[in-house]
């Protein structure tokens, strides 16, 4: 692999790292050209384990030897970028504590069909625009046994950098699709709805009828407003989470975490 020393901000090849923002990374014109970044040893390690192509890295100069040798080396001939520790915190705008980036090719585009199959439990994200929360949400649905993730498209993208580093890569863990149709189309695919709303008559989360459910796709709303009440209509359930001391709500990846677990890990597990 070519290692290339770098002493300016100006070398090119490195604007992926520095100059692209996330809309020229996605590359809505042209989606299979489309980039991402990945940030750590560890989230590169396990983006390039689920079969992530990568194109070219950035690391100080240390870790070429160091934290980055085997991803270096099971990375092939694509360029690595190298510079002092100050030059890099300059070119990302913060120091790399872990002192590696890799530029990764975004992955073909998935149908709904493809992404659910084989799905018992899905999560439909529907408008969180927080990176931190997307990052959080699917470190949760991975480690808490959901199939999918659905997102509306005035959703967070979940390869951005930050939920990418938020979710220490479980976003490659989960497969995940752009939702374009509604709710009821995921009838076709065998699945009925559980809104995660404050409603009159909402139903316990911990009621056995959704555990019993088959197929079930959990949905859960924006940071602020919550869910839109068309979405809450077209559901099969209403489903709140019971809380003490008066607390009237969870933070969005909060409760996406108490779903999960009620709802696919107790479930599979038997517990």
């Amino acid at each position: 692999m070519p290692i290339i020393e770098i002493s300016s901000l100006s070398h090119p090849g490195i604007e992926v790292f520095s100059t692209l923002t996330e809309a020229q990374l996605r590359n809505r014109i042209e989606p299979d050209k489309g980039l991402f970044i990945a940030e750590s040893p560890k989230v590169i390690r396990v983006a390039l384990d689920a079969g992530y192509e990568p194109l070219a890295l950035l690391c100080e100069q240390k870790h070429i030897t160091g934290d980055a040798a085997d991803i270096i080396s099971r990375c092939g001939d694509v360029p690595v970028y190298t510079g002092g520790r100050e030059l890099l915190a300059t070119l990302t705008g913060y120091v790399l504590t872990r002192g590696v980036l890799c530029a990764m090719r975004r992955p073909a585009p998935r149908t709904v069909e493809d992404t659910c199959r084989d799905a018992r439990r899905i999560v439909v994200i529907d408008g969180v625009v927080d990176t931190t929360n997307i990052g959080a949400i699917f470190r949760s649905a991975a480690a808490l046994g959901m199939d999918a993730v659905l997102l509306t498209r005035n959703s967070c993208d979940p390869l951005n950098r930050r939920a990418v580093r938020v979710s220490m890569g479980s976003v490659f863990l989960v497969p995940w699709t752009w939702l374009d149709g509604t709710l009821g189309d995921l009838a076709r695919h065998g699945f009925r709805t559980a809104a995660m709303a404050l409603t009159d008559d909402s139903i316990s989360i911990a009621d056995p009828v959704l555990t019993s459910e088959p197929r079930l796709a959990i949905v859960m709303g924006t940071e602020g407003e919550g869910l839109p009440p068309d979405t809450i209509a077209a559901a099969d359930y209403v489903v709140r989470i019971p809380m003490a001391h008066g607390v009237d709500s969870l933070n969005v990846a909060a409760a996406s975490a108490v779903a999960f677990y009620q709802l696919a890990l107790l479930r599979d597990r038997n517990i």
